[in-house]
């Protein structure tokens, strides 16, 4: 039996959840023959968009099935999806983990909404712990939910509050994975560094990553998800500078180069904060690479405060940038702020893409003629360094395995690696 097809919209974290999702269907009996599941996002009004888009594909290429709204953008308005004409259900964030809210009795020409309050939600569940992979990198799903309160964002309204795997199930679970043959995990979730508070005997990120590395020797990859800098703690930090099986790349959750806004944002960190860190990141380790998440004209950001933005990309060292452009999701503190003008937002955007793009040139260059192990993926044909530089290779090498390749060519932006004994 075949499960059902499921379509990932927005982060990492939906893809682990929707292959954990499909193995709890067909283990419950429930097949694609007549359903079409579309995991949703929530981060931005664009992501919202693009998830109606893809109910409408999926009723288009599937007239004769079932199609059922999930994930964040279903948990944070149902009705919106309700009330499309493609859709048959709409099952929230946590009701998606009991397969039996995926058999619908569809006599009626009414949407089936099974969607429960997710703020009510304090289950630490073995289901929280999901993997996917391309059979080479697996994502282990350590903490869901958030409990800060960023004045831009709606996900906590998505996914409700902070609640943690417990270590041991993790430890079985990379355990696990290991043994099928994946060389790589990252351990993720919606706000990775507040791990452990709500446990038996309050465990931080740290003290996890340690059991993880202790317990599971014959991993040869830990990497770590977004983080929110001001949570590393000495622990975390002399993990992520000394230990060399967690990967040397640092993706951080910056927002803003701009204090004002980052107050504005609700965020908990400084600018100088964020600069310090990386600077004693890479004091320690100097090959780590730092990735940072921004968002491109908050309310009320001005020339001069995007221009700090822009300005931190340099003073982080930022290679892996994800930049959003900024746009008000109905029921946050910061719809309701002075608007930058949409067309400044997106030139923005636009700029400081273009910057992350310049230092990710730069960066690449810098690793022509070096010495790389790379974990093969897609075929075989490309992979990625420890610092999280994707190499397409010169000839195809066996899936899933880590090899030393070393790196002859930067051509138009792509690094060209060659296998080596």
């Amino acid at each position: 039996m075949s499960g059902p097809e499921i379509i990932s919209m927005g982060c990492r974290l939906n893809i682990a959840e929707s292959e954990a999702l499909r193995q709890n269907l067909m283990a419950n009996q429930i097949s694609g023959d007549n359903l079409v599941i579309v995991n949703s996002c929530a981060v931005t009004n664009e992501a919202v968009r693009q998830t109606r888009q893809a109910v409408r594909r999926a009723k288009k290429a599937n007239p004769d099935k079932n199609i059922v709204v999930t994930g964040c953008a279903a948990q944070v308005d149902p009705k919106m999806f309700a009330d499309m004409p493609e859709t048959a259900g709409v099952v929230g964030n946590f009701d998606k983990y009991d397969a039996a809210n995926f058999k619908f009795g569809l006599e009626s020409n009414q949407p089936d909404i099974r969607v429960s309050d997710i703020m009510q939600v304090r289950e630490t569940a073995p289901h929280m712990v999901s993997a996917f992979s391309d059979r080479s990198r697996a994502f282990v799903e350590i903490q869901n939910g958030c409990d800060h309160r960023c004045t831009f964002c709606i996900i906590p309204y998505g996914r409700g509050n902070s609640r943690s795997v417990p270590a041991g199930q993790v430890v079985d679970h990379v355990k696990a994975l290991v043994d099928q043959g994946f060389q790589e995990v990252v351990l993720t979730g919606v706000d990775v560094t507040s791990y452990g508070p709500d446990l038996p005997g309050a465990p931080t990120l740290g003290q996890l990553v340690e059991r993880v590395i202790k317990h599971v020797p014959d991993l040869p990859r830990l990497r770590l998800s977004s983080l929110d800098g001001i949570e590393i703690d000495d622990r975390l930090f002399a993990l992520l500078t000394e230990e060399h099986r967690i990967m040397p790349h640092v993706h951080l959750s910056l927002q803003s180069g701009n204090n004002m806004i980052l107050k504005r944002m609700k965020r908990r960190h400084h600018r100088e904060q964020a600069i310090e860190l990386v600077e004693r990141l890479t004091d320690v380790r100097p090959d780590i690479a730092i990735g940072a998440d921004i968002i491109a004209g908050f309310p009320t950001e001005t020339e001069a405060m995007f221009q700090q933005s822009l300005d931190i990309l340099d003073q982080c060292k930022i290679v892996h940038g994800h930049i959003f452009p900024y746009s008000p999701k109905r029921g946050t503190p910061a719809a309701k702020m002075p608007q930058v003008d949409v067309k400044i937002v997106k030139q923005r955007a636009k700029i400081l893409r273009g910057k992350v793009a310049k230092n990710l040139a730069t960066w690449q260059e810098g690793l022509v003629n070096s010495k790389q192990s790379v974990l093969a993926e897609l075929g075989g044909k490309s992979g990625y360094t420890e610092s999280f530089a994707k190499i397409f290779l010169e000839q195809p090498v066996p899936e899933g395995q880590i090899i030393p390749v070393q790196i002859i060519a930067h051509n138009d932006k792509r690094l060209i690696g060659r296998p080596t004994a």
